[in-house]
């Protein structure tokens, strides 16, 4: 695949700031969410091992909660935060990559498993983060996402007066979930609890049909 179109090129600042921001955001968000990520990655099975990919891994703050018996991927549009996730990859099978969670480098139909961790209120095309997810993904394989999100119709007027400034530096504060999903036909959800915040962020798991 051409770099040049690479989906995340059109926000080329927002790829500076993770590199930029990469030393301290485990000082930001690591207790604070620590909790309901282990509750979120809880959802993948223990049983026999599968294909999982970790799309937007960041710095790795999923890895030391995750089950060791499955394969992993682990990919990410920031040196700077793959760098820093490979050490909390210790005892398990991982492969990294370099690359666009709205342009999976993967072929259809590869993976058992998907997580999307603090990623879809990230990149600038949410419902095209979620497509390329369930592509990759194996009918009837899961997708584990846990993110902050406003409920249709939800005024939450401060996020959205500083969206246009956060978007552009960390993450959208603007995403309606429901409206993604609309999207992407081919996933049904399974789950959605609220977690933190009064239910702005939630935990969702989806099935592909």
């Amino acid at each position: 695949m051409d770099t040049q179109d690479l989906p995340w090129r059109e926000n080329g600042f927002l790829k500076r700031s993770y590199g930029l921001i990469a030393p301290i955001y485990d000082l930001v968000v690591s207790r604070p969410l620590q909790a309901a990520r282990s509750q979120m990655l809880r959802s993948l099975p223990t049983e026999q091992p599968k294909r999982v990919l970790l799309s937007g891994i960041g710095t790795g703050l999923d890895l030391p909660l995750l089950p060791k018996l499955h394969h992993y991927t682990a990919i990410d549009f920031s040196t700077a935060m793959l760098e820093r996730a490979k050490p909390r990859a210790t005892g398990l099978q991982i492969k990294w990559v370099m690359g666009d969670s709205m342009a999976l480098p993967f072929a259809g139909s590869q993976f058992d498993h998907v997580v999307l961790h603090l990623i879809l209120a990230v990149v600038p095309y949410p419902a095209k983060c979620l497509s390329e997810a369930a592509r990759v993904l194996k009918p009837g394989g899961t997708i584990v996402i846990f993110d902050k999100f406003l409920r249709p119709r939800q005024i939450a007027l401060l996020r959205r007066l500083l969206n246009p400034l956060s978007r552009r530096i960390a993450t959208r504060l603007d995403v309606v979930f429901e409206n993604v999903l609309c999207e992407v036909p081919e996933l049904q959800k399974v789950s959605d609890m609220p977690l933190l915040a009064g239910g702005w962020f939630r935990g969702i798991v989806l099935e592909k049909k």
